[in-house]
């Protein structure tokens, strides 16, 4: 192996590490979250419902969102900085390709964030906000 690739798989490697070590620190609770989401659509008058859903979340999978089925879903980037937790993921849906931009900052046993989901030109704002409730089970 030469060199330029020996130095490249150690930068890597070190990168990821500390992803990790990063997600060890942040300030969240892990166990079973009640999650509320609250939705804007600006060619909308009327605000929809807001959605509740509950979620395991732990320091290794901290991206708060709900699996949809029929989808296949990749996380593009994310990234920890301080106690804020930041993504961005592409699904591929029957409907078309969505894009999921969002931003959350744990705080303990709460958090409170902004996902921002675009699909075939239409754009939705969503407020996230989150409280622990308990042990996974």
């Amino acid at each position: 192996m030469n060199k330029k690739a020996l130095i490249l798989i150690v930068v890597l490697f070190f990168l990821l590490n500390v992803s990790y070590i990063v997600a060890e620190n942040l300030n969240m609770k892990e166990g079973l979250w009640k999650i509320t989401v609250t939705m804007k659509i600006p060619e909308m008058t009327m605000q929809m419902p807001a959605h509740t859903f509950t979620h395991c979340l732990t320091k290794t999978d901290y991206i708060p969102l709900k699996e949809e089925p029929n989808e296949d879903c990749k996380i593009i980037k994310h990234d920890v900085v301080d106690n804020t937790v930041i993504w961005v993921i592409k699904c591929r849906a029957p409907e078309g390709d969505v894009i999921n931009s969002g931003k959350v900052t744990y705080n303990g046993n709460t958090f409170n964030g902004i996902i921002k989901i675009e699909q075939e030109g239409m754009k939705i704002t969503q407020k996230i906000k989150g409280k622990w409730i308990g042990k996974c089970k």
